[in-house]
């Protein structure tokens, strides 16, 4: 038997005898003993299932991070030179930080096995010419299998006989239709995915009809098969991964520098060397900011909750910076740009041309098209319900028609090969017939009508609209006779519309500056008439199909994305193609899906976005972020809240390595000048719990820039300091630092302070200035008097705790006499404020030289992103 797998994508096209042959299987089934041998060869009919994470998984992944390697050989260092309390502090820390990530992160965390619960179940096949019940996952390649509506397909199968067989493949293609299929469909080698009509996939469902099937593929050589195969690799790592890493990488060299200047300075003054190794290693653990990562997560978590306001809930924190750091969104169509509810949009009336659907003009013909259709017993959501059905339904109610009246005497379904329903009526001597279905079909049943002629006919269709044709007519045939004689009375145009907010949403996406691509399973005109309502296409030759992709690959497929804005019948593989393409062409791609379609590429996206409502477990898996409503707009609200996130952690890197290059710069020039150590180890530790411990978190609730959507994105490449960024650190380092330093000289030597007394109120004094410079962080650009305090009450608060906390151990004798405070009172500490209020003057200076049209007025922006 030739090897199953080997021609899975051509099984479409091969006729019924052929696909019988190449499987040595006949319509009789097989024997048991021939299945069991096929059971050893293929193996069970299942996926392996992915391992899942327990709460300690979770929690330990919260270490793999280069910044935290950095603090735990910090730490180790520490320990190993007997500085417990340091090293208690630093692994405390990380501790918490840890806990804190794994606590959101393992509250979205759903491994619902979804790949697996595809194919389980049973199924009913034929073998040894019985017809039997087996396990799904004990088919094999040329198991004939039978099924029938609201049987869920467990395995790939080319279709041997149907009737009236329409199936749900939008898990596959996106489709939000159910699809025809026929046994005897003539389908060609190259058609696509949604295309191959001959054919069933594992995991669609049937809504309609039953058929007989021989099984071409089983388990990993299914089409969901090769997608969890392709689930298993690794995703991409977020940016904010990439961007931290560069950060380590410049705090290492950095620190490694100071290590080698004190060293030189301390041995020029004669320093022993075990003294120099103790007193640079001491410095470099305090330069490190422990606090940061803590802060960080808090960041992330913060912004994480926001967007879960929008409707956004993040699974994995670093997603949170990587959807505002996205440039490109790769949209799927149903559901997320559209409301995934089939409507009559227009009708076309002989005589009155197209018109909207509650116009009185089109009453007969919406009257003729319930008759035609059947009410779907039980809810929209069951089986039974036809989407087109539903619309008629609805549209007629809008003119108060519905489906009450005497029932008819004999109803013809709608069957593929025939392309049209009918219900017949009995009304005297006489039948009374009402049919629709395909234009062309119902038309050959009129008299004297072309549609194709008709203008507006060929506008509606370039429109991308789904054409239903009505007509009825008097019928002296029986039932089972041909049709004949009837008299066209329209037809009905459906489309799934767009929601209502999605054009204002594509809208502010492409003012942010960012690129929006439609990736869908559906037809090209279908798609085209979509973003062409969106305003995302101008030209034909902007729309590709999965057919003209499949047949470029390399520097010629990057191309053809390149150019692109719409990827039509882009099947699951194409859609982690255009994914890996875009993301070769420097962009960060953010991907939203809802089926087993776009798993693959919702997994290689930087950041994959998965439908919470109508998607399936497989693509939310996949995710790193799930819409709870499938709405774009909430993306947009998500990139708004994620590029709030991005530039608080600035805010916070930027007020951490300041304020503790403040500390090194005092250290190193104490050092220099042969002056006593300007801070005890104990007075570095308290300086960094309540300044930096509080107030770098504080600084993660900023509401954020209100014109943040209406800058460009930051280069992917680009690292979190930038030219303004580092101009910003190294003054408020300098300023700070030179400030403490100034003030210590004159206390030691000018006044001749003891040294114990003059530490004390060098604490005091940096506790004012980084007060201060939290403030002057708020913002890169604006004035600190420009941004409201009260959009962040948290700040302010932890502004006036570290000054509260200051002032109460002077109370507390033993913490008192630890820090060396013992000689201060609280008239003291408000004259040390004077140093912070420098530090404020000399920013401000700085920020009104760099920008001096800076507005001095700016609103936070309400919403969910505040």
């Amino acid at each position: 038997m030739k090897p199953v797998g080997l021609s899975v994508h051509r099984w479409h096209c091969l006729s019924r005898d052929a696909a019988l042959a190449s499987l040595e299987a006949s319509v009789d089934g097989l024997s048991q003993e021939e299945a069991r041998r096929r059971l050893i060869t293929f193996g069970p009919n299942r996926l392996p299932e992915a391992k899942g994470k327990t709460f300690l998984a979770v929690y330990v992944s919260q270490f793999r991070s280069p910044f935290i390697y950095l603090l735990l050989g910090a730490g180790g260092i520490s320990l190993t030179l007997g500085h417990l309390t340091d090293a208690l502090f630093i692994f405390g820390v990380l501790v918490v930080n840890a806990a804190i990530g794994a606590v959101q992160e393992w509250q979205a965390e759903t491994r619902a096995r979804a790949l697996k619960a595809l194919i389980l179940g049973t199924a009913t096949v034929r073998r040894d010419g019985l017809t039997l019940t087996v396990p799904t996952d004990r088919l094999v390649p040329g198991d004939i299998v039978q099924v029938e509506s609201g049987v869920r397909i467990a395995a790939d199968l080319r279709l041997l006989e149907s009737q009236r067989l329409m199936v749900d493949e939008s898990l596959l293609t996106g489709e939000s239709s159910a699809t025809e299929k026929a046994a005897t469909d003539e389908v060609p080698c190259e058609a696509g995915l949604g295309d191959r009509s001959t054919m069933l996939h594992a995991g669609t469902l049937v809504t309609a009809g039953r058929g007989l099937a021989v099984v071409v593929a089983t388990a990993r050589d299914t089409q969901v098969g090769q997608l969890a195969a392709v689930l298993d690799l690794p995703p991409p790592p977020p940016p904010l991964v990439g961007r931290m890493a560069r950060l380590t990488n410049h705090i290492a060299v950095a620190m490694l520098g100071m290590i080698l200047l004190i060293a030189a300075a301390e041995a020029w003054r004669g320093t022993g060397i075990t003294e120099i190794f103790l007193l640079a290693v001491a410095l470099a653990v305090s330069a490190i900011p422990e606090g940061l990562p803590i802060a960080m997560t808090v960041c992330l978590s913060i912004a994480a909750q926001r967007m879960a306001r929008c409707h956004v809930v993040v699974r994995h924190l670093a997603a949170v910076e990587g959807l505002g750091a996205c440039t490109l969104i790769a949209t799927d169509k149903t559901g997320t740009l559209t409301q995934n509810r089939l409507t009559v949009a227009r009708l076309w009336v002989p005589g009155h041309g197209a018109i909207e659907p509650t116009d009185c003009r089109g009453r007969d013909l919406l009257e003729a098209a319930v008759r035609a259709s059947e009410r779907p017993a039980g809810s929209e959501q069951g089986p039974g319900g036809d989407a087109v059905d539903l619309a008629i339904f609805r549209a007629a109610s809008l003119q108060g028609l519905n489906a009450a009246g005497a029932p008819p005497v004999h109803r013809h379904p709608y069957e593929p090969e025939a392309r049209y329903a009918a219900s017949f009526h009995d009304e005297g001597d006489s039948l009374v017939v009402y049919a629709k279905g395909a234009p062309e079909t119902v038309s050959s049943f009129c008299r004297e009508i072309d549609l194709g002629a008709a203008p507006a006919v060929q506008q509606l269709s370039a429109e991308g609209y789904r054409l239903i044709a009505v007509a009825a007519g008097r019928t002296a045939l029986a039932p089972a006779g041909k049709l004949a004689g009837l008299r066209l009375l329209g037809l009905v145009a459906l489309i799934d519309p767009l929601r209502p907010e999605t054009k204002q949403a594509v809208g502010r996406a492409r003012q942010a500056g960012l690129q929006v691509v439609l990736v869908t399973g559906d037809h090209p005109l279908t798609a085209w008439a979509i973003a062409r309502q969106l305003g995302l296409v101008k030209r034909p030759e902007e729309v590709l199909s999965g057919a003209t992709l499949a047949r470029s690959e390399g520097s010629a497929f990057d191309r053809l994305v390149a150019g692109a804005k719409i990827f039509a019948r882009a099947e699951p593989m194409q859609k982690l193609a255009i994914v890996q393409s875009l993301r070769r062409q420097g962009h960060v791609v953010a991907v939203t899906g809802d089926g087993v379609n776009d798993a693959a590429a919702l997994r290689a996206a930087d950041v994959g976005v998965a439908m919470g409502k109508s998607g399936t477990d497989i693509a939310r898996d996949a995710a790193d972020l799930i819409l709870t409503d499938d709405n774009f707009a909430s993306i947009v609200a998500g990139i708004e809240a994620g590029r709030i996130a991005h530039d608080n952690l600035r805010k916070v890197i930027l007020l951490t390595l300041s304020t503790g290059g403040a500390e090194i710069l005092l250290m190193l020039l104490a050092t220099l000048f042969a002056l006593p150590p300007p801070l005890t180890a104990v007075q570095l530790l308290w300086l960094n719990l309540i300044t930096n411990g509080i107030q770098d978190v504080a600084l993660a609730f900023e509401a954020g820039d209100p014109a943040v959507l209406q800058r460009a994105p930051r280069p992917n490449s680009g690292a979190i300091f930038d030219r303004r960024m580092t101009e910003a650190l190294l003054l408020g380092g300098a300023v700070i630092g030179l400030t403490a330093f100034g003030y210590y000289y004159w206390a030691v030597r000018g006044l001749g302070m003891p040294p114990a007394a003059a530490q004390g109120a060098v604490l005091w004094l940096l506790v004012w200035c980084e007060n201060a410079h939290c403030f002057n962080c708020r913002s890169e650009e604006r004035s600190t008097f420009a941004v409201p305090l009260g959009s962040n009450f948290v700040l302010v608060g932890a502004v006036l705790g570290t000054q509260m906390l200051q002032i109460i151990v002077l109370w507390v004798a033993p913490v008192r006499d630890l820090l060396g405070l013992g000689a201060l009172k609280v008239t003291d500490g408000l004259v040390l404020a004077g140093g912070g209020l420098l530090v404020l003057a000399v920013i401000e200076l700085y920020k009104r030289i760099r920008r001096p049209n800076i507005a001095l007025q700016g609103k936070t922006r309400p919403g969910c992103a505040s």
